[in-house]
């Protein structure tokens, strides 16, 4: 077998590497994804994978025909580098030569030329792999791939262990009626609406755990915050004191992921106009004082939750007074809070369970669990639960679990919020909701 040698394998061209070559001759493979026209010169802008390169066609130096090329076919392109302000980079190659890889058989229905891809929603959903192709349209998916390396980076650092949990379980962790319920092997299963059952079990032998993975809700919401497929950013960790615990967790891992994109991911965040938030102290503030607040404002209708609009108000409210784009709110009620949440023994009514809103968004639920065995067997029963059908989870309570909590963040909400867009479709690259299965 023929070895593989490190300058045989082919690499993303970025501006600041071609920076470095300049004055030498270097071949770049990507997408025509513009050519413009001036005189007896052209600008080929490349597409690669993450950049746009400009490349300049000048008659007197390639001898091969700018008839050759054309919006999106696929070319090797062949020339020196050399540096140009103007250019998208700071930098562009005089083109030698070229070599057509491949051609599209029809036009785009889409103009990648424009700044922002000019497109309804739905539009861009329905050529949504023409749609992926514009630099803002992926530049999107570049930033979530920031969020997701900053959160594992600082988990891994932190000593949490990296799970991969089922996602066709016998058991829905969240139950209610929003669950894909799908038959295995003639068994009764569903899609995983959480990793909550064996994060829970894994604190066992791991201590600390954390999951990336998909999480699957069969909600009938047609909103611009609902999927039905979408990622979580989970973790999970033991011997905490309490639900401060995990919030200051959390809290120190979104410092780490912002610090992350801005030292990592500066081409999206100029080309979005991202604007990091900073993260120092997150303010927290009790459910049932939150919902005082909003009532003199309007809002606060639901006694056990917040409403989409409540917290926008909230938001802005801490954001005033605070000038901080996260909050907390803690102590939610627990008749709407799952049954492994462990209650407040001082008001039994409350839930050690809190949610992260930013920037007018819940993105976050986490909470402290139930690890004693018998508490959390007498809490199901008063919820008229059988724990019979939970034997698999309450197996790990039976021998023994030290205290822990964790959370759940939607890694398409906190994406959606970053990059300031206004639908979570937006936020996925390719949705699934109650209207979308393909492509």
């Amino acid at each position: 077998m023929a070895e593989i040698k490190g300058e045989d394998l082919l690499c993303c061209a970025s501006p600041e590497r071609l920076a470095q070559q300049e004055g030498e001759r270097v071949t770049v493979e990507g997408c025509v994804h513009n050519i413009r026209e001036l005189g007896g010169i052209a600008f080929v802008i490349l597409r690669t994978g993450r950049y746009l390169i400009q490349t300049v066609h000048d008659q007197s130096v390639c001898q091969k025909s700018l008839s050759e090329l054309e919006d999106g076919c696929y070319a090797s392109v062949t020339g020196k580098v050399r540096l140009e302000k103007r250019a998208e980079g700071g930098v562009e190659i005089l083109m030698e030569d070229f070599k057509v890889l491949s051609r599209p058989a029809a036009p785009y229905p889409l103009n990648m030329a424009d700044r922002s891809l000019k497109a309804t929603l739905g539009t861009n959903l329905e050529y949504r792999t023409v749609a992926l192709r514009h630099p803002r349209e992926r530049a999107v998916f570049r930033i979530m791939e920031g969020i997701e390396n900053g959160f594992r980076e600082f988990m891994l650092a932190n000593d949490f262990a990296e799970i991969h949990s089922p996602k066709i379980t016998a058991i829905s962790a969240e139950g209610g009626a929003e669950v894909f319920r799908l038959k295995y092997f003639g068994a009764d299963a569903v899609l995983a609406q959480s990793p909550q059952f064996y994060k829970q079990m894994s604190v066992a032998f791991f201590g600390r755990v954390f999951e990336v993975g998909e999480v699957y809700r069969a909600e009938l919401h047609n909103t611009s915050r609902h999927l039905n497929e979408y990622v979580g950013l989970d973790f999970e960790m033991g011997y905490i004191r309490d639900m401060y615990d995990v919030m200051n967790m959390e809290t120190a891992m979104l410092r780490h992921v912002m610090a992350y994109l801005e030292a990592h991911y500066q081409p999206e965040i100029r080309l979005l106009g991202v604007r990091l938030p900073k993260v120092e102290t997150i303010p927290s503030v009790r459910f049932a004082d939150a919902l005082a607040y909003l009532k003199t404002v309007g809002g606060g209708k639901n006694r056990n939750d917040l409403t989409a609009d409540d917290e926008v108000l909230l938001c802005d409210h801490i954001r005033r007074k605070s000038g901080s784009e996260f909050v907390f709110v803690t102590h939610f009620p627990t008749a709407k809070r799952p049954f492994y949440v462990m209650d407040n023994p001082e008001n039994p009514k409350e839930a050690f369970s809190f949610d992260l809103l930013f920037r007018g968004l819940e993105i976050t639920t986490g909470g402290q669990r139930i690890h004693d065995y018998e508490m959390q067997v007498a809490k199901m029963r008063t919820r008229g639960m059988d724990p019979v059908d939970f034997e698999s989870f309450l197996t790990a309570h039976r021998h023994g679990l030290p205290p822990h909590g964790g959370l759940g963040i939607g890694l398409e909400r906190l994406t959606a919020k970053l990059c300031d867009l206004a639908n979570i479709r937006q936020a996925s690259l390719f949705p699934r909701d109650i209207n979308h299965l393909v492509p």
